[in-house]
């Protein structure tokens, strides 16, 4: 079964990480792409933008157009267009991957979960295979250490990246929050001064051009576990965004998670 794609960003960093791997999933087929109206790139050959051979595909800003002949869309592009994206996949009743991070406040639960109605949604911090793993991994951690073990969650990045911190370090502490039966935003450690008992701090690094690292400490008296995952090449999060994108085309509407690939 052929899956029909619309890649929206595609001009972005990722936009361009999708086009180059696509060739490597048969059954995928690109058939949209998407930038922001005004963008200089407009006209453009998507293959060739992104240093492949032309594909035929015309860099667009005629989102509704795309998905006439679209069975999933994969959002890599700003917080700000997210919710005009959201809108136009339910309009045209395709299911949507929103890999963008950054969307609170722009895009509320309510929104989401309301979309998820009528077409299948697939929100992720990040579509990377090892680290939808870590999450799991995180998840076990921290329900089955004692509370006394403290949670710190690091994360590095290139220079350029918006959000800080990244919406994966956020997705992992929610996770180590939900597991202990609390919410992040209640127990989230403050920047300076002594840890509250139980609190989940983050520490950022930004610089060079880092793709992405993660690290999850759960610091105990007198042992240490860490989980850890590191990426080196932004083409992972681009086939794990693929796989996620060619599996949800075949679900029916709903809310979906990176987990329900795996597991």
């Amino acid at each position: 079964m052929t899956i029909r794609a619309v890649i929206i960003g595609a001009a972005g960093r990722m936009g361009q990480a999708l086009t180059r791997v696509a060739a490597e999933f048969p059954d995928l087929r690109l058939v949209g792409a998407i930038t922001a109206a005004g963008s200089p790139v407009l006209g453009r050959d998507l293959g060739q933008y992104a240093g492949i051979a032309p594909l035929g595909i015309t860099l667009s800003a005629d989102l509704a157009a795309a998905l006439r002949n679209a069975d999933v869309a994969i959002d890599f592009s700003r917080p700000e267009a997210s919710a005009a994206n959201l809108a136009a996949c339910r309009t045209a009743g395709t299911a949507l991957l929103i890999g963008t991070t950054g969307l609170r406040p722009l895009l509320s639960e309510s929104e989401l979960s309301e979309a998820a109605r009528q077409i299948a949604l697939l929100v992720a911090a990040n579509t990377s295979l090892g680290v939808t793993l870590l999450m799991e991994l995180v998840r076990q951690a921290a329900s089955a250490l004692p509370a006394e073990f403290d949670v710190e969650i690091l994360e590095t990045h290139h220079r350029m990246k918006r959000d800080a911190p990244s919406g994966t370090a956020l997705a992992l502490g929610q996770v180590a929050a939900t597991a202990r039966g609390t919410a992040l935003d209640e127990i989230a450690a403050d920047r300076a001064g002594p840890r509250r008992p139980g609190a989940i701090g983050f520490a950022v690094s930004r610089g060079g051009d880092v793709v992405g690292e993660h690290e999850v400490r759960f610091l105990g008296p007198g042992e240490q576990l860490v989980l850890a995952h590191r990426a080196t090449d932004r083409a992972v999060f681009a086939r794990g965004a693929i796989t996620a994108a060619l599996w949800l085309a075949q679900q029916p509407a709903g809310r979906y998670e990176m987990r329900d690939i795996l597991f």
